[in-house]
């Protein structure tokens, strides 16, 4: 079974206490956020003394199998990129539309994420769109959402997400 960072009612379990304080250290962690931002996959991410401390310290907290490693590594890089905890749903952020009209995901790119079949995949896809999104994301979200990737998680998002109107021409 997948971790789960955060129950159906979006309070934090122990280990994504332990996530959240890890992530909120990261701004006095400026050399480990920067090793973890410059590594471009999980393999690599996992190679690191950032990533190695914070998976010590949430196996400290919970049983962590070895098929959740791969998730675990690309969860970390990609939190890495974030710089506020928001609690707005993930495809919810990436749709709404600013001032000038356009959401920050467009629906093409919104939809090369959803077809992600992988987490390497999925972890490169998200680290580019996360700069689009102001680096703003629910972190306990992300951290289900990367644990749990599969049709389910890829449901939810196209729920989630504000598919713009077509205007006829």
């Amino acid at each position: 079974m997948p971790i789960q960072f955060k129950t159906r009612d979006g309070e934090p379990t122990a280990i994504g206490r332990a996530l959240l304080s890890w992530w909120n250290g990261l701004d006095d962690d400026r050399g480990g956020r920067a090793i973890l931002r410059r590594a471009s996959s999980p393999t690599q991410i996992a190679l690191t003394a950032p990533y190695q401390r914070v998976f010590r310290r949430l196996r400290a907290v919970a049983d962590i199998h070895p098929q959740d490693c791969e998730r675990l590594a690309a969860l970390v890089g990609l939190l890495a990129y974030v710089k506020t905890n928001e609690s707005r749903p993930i495809p919810q952020a990436m749709s709404e539309c600013e001032k000038g009209g356009r959401p920050p995901v467009s629906e093409l790119r919104f939809l090369r994420l959803l077809d992600s079949p992988d987490i390497e995949t999925l972890f490169t896809g998200l680290r580019r769109v996360l700069p689009l999104m102001k680096h703003q994301i629910d972190v306990l979200a992300l951290a289900n959402d990367v644990s749990f990737w599969g049709d389910g998680v890829k449901k939810q998002w196209a729920y989630d997400y504000h598919w713009p109107e077509k205007t006829s021409s």
